[in-house]
């Protein structure tokens, strides 16, 4: 489906038990596609993630339904196509934007399972991202750009509102984090953090200006939401 953006003031994300006949069903499968998988990144792990099923929008609200999954099945569920459509990978987005208008992406590192992707610090939520029973996408946000970029909460100043661009198989929950420093400060900051860290997810920090700067490596709802963005600006 073509991406489509929904603004909302708030989103309501329960977790909720339930079965994947998906993972059930093709269990050898998956877990051979993991093993697969690992031996080229053997880094990767399979833990305990969140996906989603019923999203719908209404009165400026996001709600949907949660529930919990191993990552085996989710990677092999996105890299087979994405066979069941009834579920989807919702996950929150931190868009840093500088003062002087420039958006800061993250290229993911060789040993991620997305190499070579480019986009905002995210990632798909897991347990720790459970508060009162439902997943807390601002808190995951928070979590995954301290994570990424070294940043914390007092380092940026976030929008009320989301922009969640769905996508039929990805809902990306974009909340726009404004820092008060230029594009190429920010990203000397952010390079400074990685060349501490032992293995740091990102391998590049990319800034994005104007549509000259949207490369093949950034994912289409990402594409979409800067397209939106830059015409504002414009």
């Amino acid at each position: 489906m073509t991406p489509v953006i929904h603004r909302v003031a708030s989103l309501d994300l329960p977790v909720r038990p339930w079965s994947w006949p998906f993972a059930e069903a093709r269990r050898a499968d998956i877990l051979a596609h993991f093993a697969e998988q690992q031996r080229d990144k053997p880094k990767l792990w399979n833990g305990r993630v969140l996906l989603g099923r019923h999203p719908v929008f209404s009165g400026g609200c996001l709600s949907a339904s949660y529930f919990e999954t191993d990552f085996a099945s989710f990677l092999a569920w996105r890299d087979w196509g994405f066979p069941d459509h009834s579920v989807f990978n919702g996950f929150g987005m931190g868009a840093l934007r500088c003062s002087d208008g420039a958006f800061v992406l993250g290229e993911m590192g060789e040993h991620t399972s997305n190499a070579g992707r480019v986009y905002f610090p995210s990632g798909t939520p897991d347990l720790d991202d459970i508060k009162d029973s439902a997943v807390d996408i601002a808190g995951s946000v928070a979590r995954e750009l301290e994570e990424e970029t070294g940043l914390v909460p007092g380092d940026y100043r976030s929008e009320a509102d989301w922009h969640c661009v769905y996508t039929g198989r990805a809902m990306a929950m974009i909340r726009i984090l404004h820092v008060d420093v230029s594009g190429e400060a920010l990203r000397a900051r952010i390079e400074a953090n990685l060349a501490r860290q032992q293995l740091p997810e990102l391998s590049a920090i990319h800034l994005v200006r104007g549509r000259s700067d949207l490369t093949a490596a950034i994912p289409t709802f990402v594409g979409v939401f800067l397209e939106a963005q830059l015409l504002l600006q414009s």
